[in-house]
């Protein structure tokens, strides 16, 4: 009976730790960076003073390429894409836009200088993760944000649309590479919502900001533009996805409609808004992303051990 005991316990031991490992697994989330961009991207990462470094801080991702990371719970940072980067074998160098200042492919725990489009992760806070794409330090290329095999409202959020061929001509850069935000551009407090514009009362959308609104309706335009920008999700991975397809701008542009109505959504700003907006809805709502089941799978796989182990005791 003795031994019988011992062997159960030794079951039971094994057991738990079967379960810690794959609860653990369920609570963590995994990054995927995907470039679909027509040229090389090299991802930035910063995580927030508090929260451990990933596997990376900064790495080259080609064409048509991607690479997954892990992230544990509580973790919070940011993410962006640098264009036009130059690295020698050794990993150093610069990049036209988005370079964090290291002069090295790693960022090593600088951040992006804008203007550069940044999507930001706080992960596990109140069980809920929370995500936005930030256009506060201005726009430097198309990206989106996409979660899976997570619970609750896990809408697709980003932008779409290349607001380098929309930028007014006092917020571009040389040679029209990115967009700055208007408090990049001029430092004035009412557009970068400090001193006395310091809350959301004092501190409005101005006519920057709301092109950039226009544009990409479910991304931040400025600084406390949160209750339209900020979204949620529970035990999801991300894809976080550079230049994404829009599938309903290419189906929908019809060159012989075009023709005959002089509208093309290629060149019709209005329209290729909306038909970016729609696009990002239905991803939200499942009609054009699929779910990946890995973390319920995890899940369903730790609620059988918790059931052996019931059985068990």
């Amino acid at each position: 009976m003795a031994l019988f005991s011992g062997h159960q316990h030794s079951i039971i031991t094994f057991f738990s730790i079967i379960l810690l490992v794959f609860l653990e697994g369920v609570t963590a989330a995994t990054f995927t960076f995907i470039n679909k961009c027509d040229y090389t991207v090299w991802p930035g990462i910063l995580a927030n003073p508090g929260s451990p470094k990933l596997e990376s801080t900064g790495f080259e991702l080609t064409k048509g390429s991607s690479r997954s990371f892990q992230a544990p719970t509580g973790w919070a940072g940011r993410f962006w894409g640098r264009t036009g980067c130059n690295f020698d074998d050794s990993g150093h160098g610069l990049c036209a836009t988005g370079d964090c200042g290291s002069g090295e492919m790693e960022c090593n725990g600088a951040g992006a200088i804008p203007p550069a489009t940044l999507a930001e992760f706080t992960l596990g806070s109140g069980s809920q993760d929370f995500y936005d794409v930030s256009l506060v330090d201005g726009y430097n290329l198309p990206m989106i944000v996409e979660g899976s095999g997570g619970s609750g409202e896990c809408a697709t959020t980003g932008c779409l649309t290349d607001l380098n061929k929309k930028c007014p001509s006092e917020l571009k850069i040389d040679g029209g590479a990115a967009c700055k935000s208007a408090c990049d551009a001029f430092g004035k407090p009412e557009y970068c919502c400090s001193g006395a514009y310091n809350s959301p009362t004092a501190c409005k959308p101005s006519m920057y900001s709301q092109v950039f609104k226009s544009a990409c309706p479910k991304s931040y335009s400025y600084a406390f533009d949160d209750a339209t920008s900020t979204f949620t999700c529970s035990g999801a991975d991300y894809a976080i996805t550079f230049c994404p397809n829009v599938p309903s701008l290419k189906s929908s542009k019809d060159p012989a409609a075009a023709k005959a109505t002089g509208s093309d959504p290629d060149s019709d700003p209005v329209q290729a808004s909306a038909l970016a907006s729609q696009w990002l809805a239905n991803l939200a709502t499942g009609d054009s992303t699929e779910i990946r089941p890995f973390s319920l799978i995890r899940f369903g796989f730790a609620i059988t051990i918790f059931l052996v182990l019931s059985f068990l005791l």
